[in-house]
């Protein structure tokens, strides 16, 4: 008989494209894998690999307790019904619904906690509330994955979590034949900096283009780029007017968005986000690295852990339009071996830290009725 696995987030997207290596893995290794997450254009993808996907409706942003009641009510309904053999879970809310549901219904459950969200930056009721979900969701957990050390040792400080449960992943990992190492652009008189990212002003999209106006103001063949899908149902949203307005300025252009950054990343000379968001570990910036390609990030956590500071990449304060350009500038700075020895020094660190295999590996070793595989 299959083992029924469950992989649950707030979108078709993120587990399409996060998540993909560990999908193929146990569906090769003859697992019955289900997606339950809102449907979106993705959902044809994870179909189309082999995958069940049950649509969940959810406000991922949604804060009222009766919808928040409701979604709960959806998850433990569809769980208690496929009965599956362990869960995984992404995002915040999943985890903490899934979690919830699992430890009532007796299922295996295996939280990835992909990064903190607002609550945790509050000291209000809303972050009281939102801990104390976690440790009664994490309670029975088979194990909890986290992406960066930040993150673990807020939740083993806080008694969310027993240390022994408590596992670090080199964040989602990175298919390291996919995201191949790539020659830096040669022959052209500008350099490019390119931003990946939803366009949320935490993600420091913002910032980026206020640092982009005074880098051009003195290096005007700086070109700089951003890429990535617009986000209306998010409070931290960009509105498409404002992107526009950008581009006719000619401060940025924008890419729009794409199921394939690889070719934008090989374009691109070095890779910035700005972030103040609380990520798990960015996955453009671990792609980045292993296209060999230099970062500058925030000295935030997630962030920061993806970055060799010197070697791989720069880091500077977060929400600091003058620190950032004075990174920019650092970067522009370089000769053209050095920007090369910085993205092999990045395609390095890349393969002895974040190749996805080590993630997939954590994965199996929590499947019930632990089995063997052999990671090539």
């Amino acid at each position: 008989m299959k083992l029924r696995v469950v992989l649950t987030g707030n979108t078709c997207f993120k587990i399409a494209n996060f998540r993909q290596g560990l999908l193929n893995a146990l569906l090769e290794h003859g697992c019955d894998v289900v997606v339950l997450a809102p449907p979106d254009g993705y959902r044809d993808r994870l179909e189309a690999m082999g995958c069940r996907v049950q649509p969940l409706p959810m406000d991922r942003n949604g804060t009222s307790p009766l919808a928040e009641t409701a979604l709960l009510w959806r998850i433990h309904r569809f769980l208690r019904r496929e009965r599956p053999d362990i869960v995984f879970g992404y995002t915040i809310k999943n985890n903490i619904y899934a979690g919830l549901a699992c430890r009532q219904l007796g299922i295996s459950f295996v939280p990835n906690v992909t990064g903190l969200g607002p609550a945790f930056n509050d000291t209000g009721a809303l972050n009281r509330l939102v801990r104390g979900l976690y440790g009664l969701a994490f309670a029975r957990a088979r194990a909890v994955f986290f992406q960066n050390p930040d993150d673990r040792a807020i939740f083993l400080d806080a008694g969310l979590v027993e240390g022994d449960r408590a596992r670090l992943l080199p964040g989602s990992g990175v298919d390291l034949q996919r995201f191949a190492l790539q020659p830096m652009p040669q022959g052209g008189s500008s350099t490019v900096f390119l931003l990946v990212a939803r366009l949320l002003w935490d993600k420091g999209v913002g910032l980026f283009v206020e640092a982009a106006r005074a880098v051009r103001a003195r290096h005007p063949n700086a070109r700089f780029q951003l890429l990535g899908p617009l986000d209306p149902a998010s409070r931290s949203g960009i509105p498409l007017a404002q992107i526009e307005d950008w581009v006719r300025e000619g401060v940025i252009d924008y890419l729009g968005q794409t199921e394939d950054v690889r070719p934008a990343l090989a374009s691109a000379d070095c890779v910035v986000l700005p972030s103040w968001y609380r990520e798990g570990t960015p996955r453009v910036l671990l792609e980045a690295a292993a296209t060999g390609r230099p970062v500058i990030t925030t000295d935030m956590p997630g962030c920061r852990d993806a970055v060799d500071p010197g070697r791989t990449g720069f880091i500077c304060a977060p929400r600091d339009r003058d620190a950032l350009v004075a990174e920019l500038e650092r970067f522009l700075a370089l000769s053209p071996d050095a920007r090369i020895a910085m993205g092999r020094a990045a395609r390095a660190r890349a393969e002895a830290s974040f190749d996805e295999q080590a993630v997939i590996s954590a994965y199996f070793d929590h499947l019930p009725l632990r089995t063997t595989r052999t990671v090539s």
